[in-house]
């Protein structure tokens, strides 16, 4: 049985590692579009960025690990197309056959029109090691660097640069950073971090346009006022890469959507990463995050070798910005009410409530709180809102 893998990503690499792991002995093919073997992309906007890590250090797996588990990797190769009926994937030119077909392609970085400059040399997005390689040299200290978008890639490339000693703005269109993804103690956390280090956040702020003739020089804000800068990060959020999906005739619904084994409208098809939509509590969700890439990949390996096991998301995601490792632990999706949990030292976590039920957490530099909470929300426990503020012991709470 040949099992091809369409995206050398986290998913992908995770996919390929669990088939061999189960036992799987027929042949794996793995295709991916950039050069570099699979890497972590994480440190990419952080100790990569920094500098304080090389490149191998990125690679998930040495490039003998893949030769020993007879893994065919084939890379600097983007598929063209997919032939579900034939099934088949053209690639390089050349047809190639399956059995079972894995879509772990990922997601692309949503870029600013060219009309209003996203397209000026010296606008940059942080999603690949290309992309990080080609905006390193800019990192300079002294110079002026906008970062459009007060996400989590924003704000890590602004910590990053801060450190680096630029002169940093953060423009972010929302009432607040982080507005989409976090509480309103959370976005007030982080932006109290960045300005202490010197940047400047504004909030409520749309950009109307970049300008330079050459390359961009700098940016003109919709209240008038124009910012110079000597180049421009752009973090205004991904979006999965579904093309090759839809041209199969797959059905997409945010994302190339999957039942609950991971399995697409075609049942010799499969997806799991940031590009797969999948059923959650009623719904349906798309999880952009190292561990849903990971769990979710090795569930669909199971299943495509028979264990007829569904995913059960278990979500969690991590930033790192200055000094500041922030762990989350669940969804805060539809909460109506925080509890804040103060920490030794500077700690501090914030325990998303919808009524009585905890939904997640959020926890800076608070490692106990998240281990906690990631616990609790997993066994389905939901401790009294005053009991989280006060408790002398967390951990003693998974016993109750």
């Amino acid at each position: 049985m040949r099992v091809v893998i369409v995206g050398a990503g986290q998913a992908g690499a995770a996919l390929a590692a669990k088939l061999r792991a189960l036992g799987h002995t027929g042949e794996i093919v793995m295709l991916g579009d950039e050069p570099a073997p699979p890497y972590q992309r994480p440190p990419l906007s952080k100790a990569y960025l920094l500098g304080e890590m090389e490149e191998d250090r990125l690679w998930l797996r040495s490039p003998d690990f893949w030769v020993e588990q007879r893994v065919e990797l084939r890379l600097g190769q983007p598929v063209t197309a997919i032939d579900p009926a034939g099934r088949t994937v053209t690639v390089g030119g050349e047809v190639l056959a399956y059995d079972h077909l894995a879509l772990t392609t990922g997601s692309s970085p949503r870029r600013l029109p060219a009309a209003i400059g996203g397209a000026l040399p010296g606008v940059y997005t942080v999603r690949t090691l290309a992309d990080v390689d080609a905006m390193r040299g800019e990192f300079r200290p002294g110079r002026r660097v906008i970062i459009v978008g007060g996400g989590y890639i924003g704000l890590e490339a602004a910590a990053v640069a801060s450190k680096l000693g630029l002169a940093v703005t953060v423009v972010e269109m929302a009432p607040r950073i982080l507005q989409r993804v976090a509480s309103p103690e959370t976005s007030d956390y982080v932006r109290a971090l960045h300005q202490v280090h010197g940047v400047a956040v504004l909030e409520s702020t749309g950009l109307d346009r970049l300008v330079g003739e050459d390359r961009v020089t700098g940016a003109v804000l919709k209240d008038g006022r124009e910012l110079p800068a000597d180049f421009v990060i752009v973090g205004v959020g991904i979006t999965p890469n579904t093309a090759l999906a839809e041209a199969a005739g797959l059905a997409l619904d945010n994302g190339i959507a999957t039942d609950e084994m991971g399995r697409t409208s075609d049942p010799a098809i499969w997806s799991a990463g940031d590009c797969a939509s999948f059923p959650w509590v009623g719904g349906r969700i798309r999880l952009e995050s190292v561990g849903n890439a990971i769990d979710q990949a090795e569930a669909v390996a199971a299943n495509i070798l028979g264990a007829g096991e569904p995913y059960q998301a278990k979500p969690w995601f991590w930033s790192d910005q200055f000094d500041l490792k922030l762990q989350i632990a669940g969804l805060n999706s539809g909460y109506d009410h925080i509890v804040t949990r103060k920490g030794e030292g500077e700690a501090v976590s914030f325990w998303y409530y919808r009524g009585d039920a905890l939904l997640a957490v959020d926890a800076m530099n608070d490692p106990r709180a998240y281990m906690v909470g990631k616990r609790l929300i997993e066994m389905g426990k939901s401790p009294a809102a005053e009991v989280i503020a006060s408790a002398p012991d967390l951990k003693a709470l998974l016993k109750g």
